[in-house]
Protein backbone atom coordinates (compact mmCIF):
# COMPACT_ATOMS: atom_id res chain seq x y z
CA UNK A 1 0.00 0.00 0.00
CA UNK A 2 1.06 3.83 -0.88
CA UNK A 3 1.96 5.77 1.68
CA UNK A 4 1.32 8.93 -0.05
CA UNK A 5 -0.93 8.95 -3.11
CA UNK A 6 -1.41 12.18 -4.48
CA UNK A 7 -4.09 12.59 -7.36
CA UNK A 8 -5.07 15.66 -9.65
CA UNK A 9 -3.30 17.79 -7.59
CA UNK A 10 -4.22 21.58 -9.43
CA UNK A 11 -2.80 24.66 -7.54
CA UNK A 12 -3.73 28.69 -9.38
CA UNK A 13 -2.64 32.07 -7.79
CA UNK A 14 -4.71 34.24 -9.30
CA UNK A 15 -4.76 33.46 -13.10
CA UNK A 16 -1.41 31.69 -13.06
CA UNK A 17 -1.86 27.80 -12.82
CA UNK A 18 1.44 26.89 -11.18
CA UNK A 19 0.67 23.54 -10.23
CA UNK A 20 -1.51 21.27 -13.72
CA UNK A 21 -3.07 18.14 -12.78
CA UNK A 22 -0.16 16.67 -10.75
CA UNK A 23 -0.56 12.70 -9.61
CA UNK A 24 2.01 10.20 -7.84
CA UNK A 25 2.28 8.14 -4.89
CA UNK A 26 5.52 6.44 -3.30
CA UNK A 27 5.93 3.65 -0.67
CA UNK A 28 6.92 3.71 2.83
CA UNK A 29 10.69 4.26 3.23
CA UNK A 30 11.27 5.61 -0.37
CA UNK A 31 12.76 8.74 -1.49
CA UNK A 32 11.46 10.95 -4.59
CA UNK A 33 13.62 14.09 -5.44
CA UNK A 34 11.83 16.92 -7.57
CA UNK A 35 13.71 18.81 -9.67
CA UNK A 36 13.08 21.17 -11.72
CA UNK A 37 13.94 24.87 -13.12
CA UNK A 38 13.19 27.60 -11.44
CA UNK A 39 9.60 28.41 -11.00
CA UNK A 40 8.52 25.01 -12.20
CA UNK A 41 6.14 24.37 -9.64
CA UNK A 42 8.57 22.15 -7.38
CA UNK A 43 8.40 24.48 -4.25
CA UNK A 44 4.45 25.24 -4.61
CA UNK A 45 3.71 21.13 -4.99
CA UNK A 46 6.29 20.68 -1.76
CA UNK A 47 4.06 23.25 0.26
CA UNK A 48 0.58 21.62 -0.99
CA UNK A 49 1.62 18.46 0.63
CA UNK A 50 2.74 20.49 4.15
CA UNK A 51 -0.71 22.13 3.51
CA UNK A 52 0.83 25.61 3.80
CA UNK A 53 -0.59 26.56 0.48
CA UNK A 54 -4.03 24.85 0.00
CA UNK A 55 -4.34 22.91 -3.53
CA UNK A 56 -7.72 24.44 -5.77
CA UNK A 57 -8.20 20.32 -6.84
CA UNK A 58 -7.26 17.36 -6.11
CA UNK A 59 -6.81 14.63 -3.29
CA UNK A 60 -3.99 13.86 -1.17
CA UNK A 61 -3.96 10.44 0.99
CA UNK A 62 -1.80 9.62 3.68
CA UNK A 63 -1.78 5.86 4.68
CA UNK A 64 -5.07 5.54 2.87
CA UNK A 65 -6.49 8.37 4.73
CA UNK A 66 -7.47 11.26 3.07
CA UNK A 67 -6.13 14.66 4.06
CA UNK A 68 -7.82 16.48 1.58
CA UNK A 69 -10.02 16.46 -1.24
CA UNK A 70 -11.38 19.42 -3.30
CA UNK A 71 -14.79 18.12 -3.10
CA UNK A 72 -14.95 18.12 0.45
CA UNK A 73 -15.12 21.72 2.13
CA UNK A 74 -14.42 20.07 5.65
CA UNK A 75 -10.54 19.77 4.15
CA UNK A 76 -10.44 23.34 4.35
CA UNK A 77 -11.16 24.06 7.94
CA UNK A 78 -8.28 25.47 9.92
CA UNK A 79 -8.22 22.65 12.64
CA UNK A 80 -8.47 19.96 9.98
CA UNK A 81 -5.38 21.29 8.26
CA UNK A 82 -3.59 21.75 11.63
CA UNK A 83 -4.08 17.80 12.05
CA UNK A 84 -2.83 17.13 8.67
CA UNK A 85 0.18 18.62 9.02
CA UNK A 86 1.37 16.68 11.37
CA UNK A 87 1.72 13.90 8.77
CA UNK A 88 4.29 15.66 7.25
CA UNK A 89 7.92 17.07 8.53
CA UNK A 90 9.20 19.97 6.54
CA UNK A 91 12.92 21.22 6.50
CA UNK A 92 13.15 24.92 4.57
CA UNK A 93 15.83 25.87 2.58
CA UNK A 94 16.75 29.06 4.75
CA UNK A 95 16.47 27.26 8.25
CA UNK A 96 13.45 29.04 10.24
CA UNK A 97 15.28 28.83 13.49
CA UNK A 98 14.09 30.51 16.70
CA UNK A 99 17.14 32.59 17.35
CA UNK A 100 15.98 33.10 21.23
CA UNK A 101 16.08 29.45 21.87
CA UNK A 102 19.15 27.00 21.96
CA UNK A 103 19.51 24.03 19.22
CA UNK A 104 17.72 21.78 22.07
CA UNK A 105 15.10 24.38 22.88
CA UNK A 106 14.29 24.35 18.92
CA UNK A 107 13.90 20.78 18.88
CA UNK A 108 12.12 20.25 21.95
CA UNK A 109 9.26 23.31 21.34
CA UNK A 110 6.86 21.83 19.19
CA UNK A 111 6.87 18.46 20.89
CA UNK A 112 6.50 20.33 24.37
CA UNK A 113 3.46 22.18 22.63
CA UNK A 114 1.71 18.58 21.55
CA UNK A 115 2.32 17.20 24.93
CA UNK A 116 -0.89 17.09 26.37
CA UNK A 117 -2.29 15.23 23.17
CA UNK A 118 0.52 12.72 23.00
CA UNK A 119 1.38 12.36 27.10
CA UNK A 120 5.03 12.74 26.76
CA UNK A 121 6.63 13.50 29.43
CA UNK A 122 8.94 16.86 29.10
CA UNK A 123 12.25 14.01 29.96
CA UNK A 124 11.28 12.30 27.45
CA UNK A 125 10.90 15.39 25.62
CA UNK A 126 14.47 16.38 26.39
CA UNK A 127 15.57 12.67 25.66
CA UNK A 128 14.22 12.75 22.15
CA UNK A 129 15.82 16.13 21.30
CA UNK A 130 19.28 15.09 22.74
CA UNK A 131 19.24 12.10 20.85
CA UNK A 132 18.14 13.81 17.69
CA UNK A 133 21.19 16.12 17.54
CA UNK A 134 23.17 13.57 18.37
CA UNK A 135 22.41 11.97 15.72
CA UNK A 136 22.58 14.89 13.31
CA UNK A 137 26.61 15.20 15.01
CA UNK A 138 25.61 18.07 16.98
CA UNK A 139 25.72 16.87 20.73
CA UNK A 140 28.62 19.11 21.69
CA UNK A 141 26.65 22.20 20.09
CA UNK A 142 22.67 21.13 21.35
CA UNK A 143 23.22 24.06 24.02
CA UNK A 144 24.37 26.88 22.03
CA UNK A 145 22.24 29.68 19.96
CA UNK A 146 21.10 29.79 16.29
CA UNK A 147 23.70 32.63 15.88
CA UNK A 148 26.71 30.44 17.16
CA UNK A 149 26.45 27.65 14.76
CA UNK A 150 27.40 27.64 11.28
CA UNK A 151 24.63 27.14 8.42
CA UNK A 152 25.20 23.95 7.89
CA UNK A 153 25.00 23.12 12.03
CA UNK A 154 21.70 24.92 11.55
CA UNK A 155 20.30 23.23 8.98
CA UNK A 156 20.95 19.94 10.66
CA UNK A 157 19.04 21.70 13.67
CA UNK A 158 16.24 21.92 11.58
CA UNK A 159 16.40 18.47 10.35
CA UNK A 160 16.25 17.11 13.89
CA UNK A 161 13.12 19.65 14.60
CA UNK A 162 11.51 18.35 11.72
CA UNK A 163 12.14 14.48 12.67
CA UNK A 164 10.82 14.97 16.35
CA UNK A 165 7.06 14.92 15.41
CA UNK A 166 7.75 11.47 13.85
CA UNK A 167 6.43 12.67 10.49
CA UNK A 168 5.47 9.61 8.14
CA UNK A 169 7.21 11.81 4.96
CA UNK A 170 9.76 14.41 5.74
CA UNK A 171 10.19 17.04 2.79
CA UNK A 172 13.06 18.80 2.13
CA UNK A 173 12.76 22.26 0.06
CA UNK A 174 16.33 22.88 -1.09
CA UNK A 175 17.84 21.82 1.63
CA UNK A 176 21.61 23.39 0.91
CA UNK A 177 20.28 26.30 -1.38
CA UNK A 178 21.57 29.05 1.85
CA UNK A 179 24.26 27.00 2.20
CA UNK A 180 28.09 27.54 1.16
CA UNK A 181 28.82 25.17 -1.02
CA UNK A 182 31.72 23.85 1.93
CA UNK A 183 28.97 23.19 4.11
CA UNK A 184 26.67 21.80 1.73
CA UNK A 185 28.32 17.63 2.11
CA UNK A 186 27.47 17.92 5.90
CA UNK A 187 23.91 18.53 5.20
CA UNK A 188 24.02 15.99 2.52
CA UNK A 189 25.72 13.55 4.45
CA UNK A 190 22.85 13.33 6.92
CA UNK A 191 19.65 13.55 4.30
CA UNK A 192 22.30 9.90 2.71
CA UNK A 193 22.18 8.61 6.33
CA UNK A 194 18.45 8.98 6.85
CA UNK A 195 17.90 7.46 3.58
CA UNK A 196 19.71 4.25 4.21
CA UNK A 197 17.60 3.87 7.64
CA UNK A 198 14.46 4.13 5.05
CA UNK A 199 13.04 7.45 6.31
CA UNK A 200 10.43 8.26 3.82
CA UNK A 201 11.77 11.57 2.05
CA UNK A 202 10.84 13.50 -0.79
CA UNK A 203 13.74 15.79 -1.58
CA UNK A 204 13.57 19.09 -3.69
CA UNK A 205 16.88 20.04 -4.77
CA UNK A 206 19.30 21.31 -7.41
CA UNK A 207 21.75 19.01 -6.53
CA UNK A 208 21.51 16.21 -9.20
CA UNK A 209 24.39 13.95 -8.39
CA UNK A 210 22.98 13.36 -4.85
CA UNK A 211 19.29 12.98 -6.23
CA UNK A 212 20.97 9.92 -8.51
CA UNK A 213 22.53 8.36 -5.82
CA UNK A 214 20.45 8.71 -2.66
CA UNK A 215 16.75 8.46 -4.67
CA UNK A 216 15.05 5.83 -5.22
CA UNK A 217 12.51 8.02 -8.39
CA UNK A 218 13.20 11.47 -9.65
CA UNK A 219 10.73 13.37 -10.34
CA UNK A 220 11.13 15.99 -13.17
CA UNK A 221 8.88 18.98 -12.88
CA UNK A 222 8.41 21.36 -16.15
CA UNK A 223 6.06 24.18 -16.21
CA UNK A 224 3.69 23.04 -13.76
CA UNK A 225 3.57 19.84 -14.70
CA UNK A 226 5.59 16.58 -14.50
CA UNK A 227 7.40 16.14 -17.82
CA UNK A 228 9.26 13.13 -16.89
CA UNK A 229 9.59 10.26 -13.55
CA UNK A 230 11.47 7.16 -12.97
CA UNK A 231 13.83 5.35 -11.17
CA UNK A 232 16.46 8.18 -10.15
CA UNK A 233 19.43 6.74 -12.34
CA UNK A 234 17.54 6.29 -15.45
CA UNK A 235 15.91 9.43 -15.45
CA UNK A 236 19.14 11.08 -14.82
CA UNK A 237 21.58 9.43 -16.66
CA UNK A 238 19.31 8.30 -19.35
CA UNK A 239 16.46 11.15 -19.73
CA UNK A 240 13.87 10.68 -22.82
CA UNK A 241 12.72 14.01 -23.26
CA UNK A 242 14.48 17.03 -25.08
CA UNK A 243 13.38 18.89 -22.01
CA UNK A 244 15.30 17.10 -19.90
CA UNK A 245 18.04 16.60 -21.21
CA UNK A 246 18.37 20.71 -21.72
CA UNK A 247 17.64 20.88 -18.24
CA UNK A 248 20.48 18.30 -17.04
CA UNK A 249 22.99 20.13 -19.60
CA UNK A 250 22.89 22.51 -17.40
CA UNK A 251 24.40 20.81 -14.53
CA UNK A 252 27.09 19.14 -13.36
CA UNK A 253 26.74 15.56 -12.94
Amino acid sequence: MAILEVKNIRKSFGSIEVLKDISFSMEEGQVISIIGSSGSGKTTLLRCLNFLEIPNEGIIKVRDETLFDSSVPESRSEESIRKKRLHFGLVFQSFNLFPQYTALENVMLAPKLRSAETGQSPADIRDQGQMLLTQMGLRERMNLYPHQLSGGQQQRVAIARALALHPDILCFDEPTSALDPELTGEVLKVIRELAEKKTTMIIVTHEMTFARDVSDTVIFMDGGVIAEQGPAHEVIDHPKSERMQRFLASYSK
